[in-house]
C-alpha cells in the first residue's frame, strides 16, 4: 500500500511539472488567423494550410508582423521555411513607427547571409555574425527551427540545434518590446512560419 501511495504521489508531481511547463510556453500563432499580431506596411501576411506566410507585395518594401504584447526575458521557438528568396528575420525588444523599426533582429536569410546573427536596425548594424562554418546548419527550402533566448543582457540563438551566437549587450538588456517577423525589401521573397511559441523567463 505504501508503495502504491508513493507511486501515485510521484505520478501526480510529474503530471503537475509537465502541465506547468506546458502552461509556461505560450503559442503566438494559432494556425488560423493573425489574432494577437499587427501588420506594418503593405507586404502580404496571410495564413495558408496552418502556416503563417509572408510574401512580397507590389510595393516590394519592408514589412513587419508584430505581436500586440511586449516581452523582455524570454525563450522563443519558431520554425521557418524559405521559399524563393528567404531574406527575413525575427525582431525582439522592438518598437515600430509605420515600417521604421527600432530593435534587434535575429537574421533569417539565404545561405551565406548570417542566419542566426544579431543586427540592430537604424543603429549599430551588425553586432555579431555566426562563424561561417555554422551556416551549414541552415537547410534552405526545408523547415528549420530557430530558438532565441534573451535574458538580461545575454542573447543566444540556435538553428536546428546548433548554437549560432552568444552576445552580451547592455542596450538590449535595458528595454523590452514586441516580437516582430520581417519581410525584406526588394521583392521576390516568400517565407513560411509555424509553431511560434514563447516562454517568458525570470532573470536570475
Amino acid at each position: 500500500m505504501a508503495y502504491k501511495s508513493f507511486f501515485k504521489i510521484a505520478l501526480f508531481f510529474v503530471v503537475l511539472a509537465v502541465t506547468c511547463q506546458a502552461q509556461a510556453q505560450k503559442k503566438l500563432f494559432n494556425g488560423k488567423n493573425l489574432d494577437g499580431w499587427q501588420v506594418h506596411g503593405t507586404e502580404k501576411w496571410y495564413v495558408e494550410n496552418g502556416n503563417l506566410v509572408c510574401e512580397s507585395g507590389p510595393d516590394k518594401q519592408y514589412g513587419y508582423l508584430a505581436t500586440d504584447q511586449k516581452f523582455k526575458d524570454f525563450e522563443l521557438t519558431v520554425e521557418f521555411k524559405q521559399e524563393a528568396d528567404g531574406n527575413s528575420g525575427v525582431f525582439f525588444h522592438s518598437s515600430l513607427d509605420g515600417t521604421k523599426i527600432s530593435g534587434w533582429q535575429a537574421e533569417v536569410a539565404p545561405p551565406g547571409k548570417s542566419t542566426g546573427g544579431i543586427y540592430e536596425s537604424y543603429g549599430r548594424g551588425w553586432l555579431i555574425k555566426p562563424d561561417p562554418e555554422k551556416d551549414k546548419a541552415l537547410k534552405m527550402g526545408e523547415w528549420n527551427k530557430m530558438k532565441i533566448r534573451v535574458v538580461g543582457n545575454q542573447v543566444t540563438t540556435w538553428v536546428n540545434g546548433t548554437q549560432m551566437i552568444e552576445l552580451t549587450d547592455e542596450q538590449i538588456g535595458s528595454r523590452d518590446g514586441v516580437i516582430a517577423l520581417q519581410i525584406h525589401d526588394g521583392g521576390g521573397i516568400k517565407v513560411r512560419w509555424r509553431n511560434i511559441a514563447v516562454k517568458e523567463l525570470k532573470k536570475s
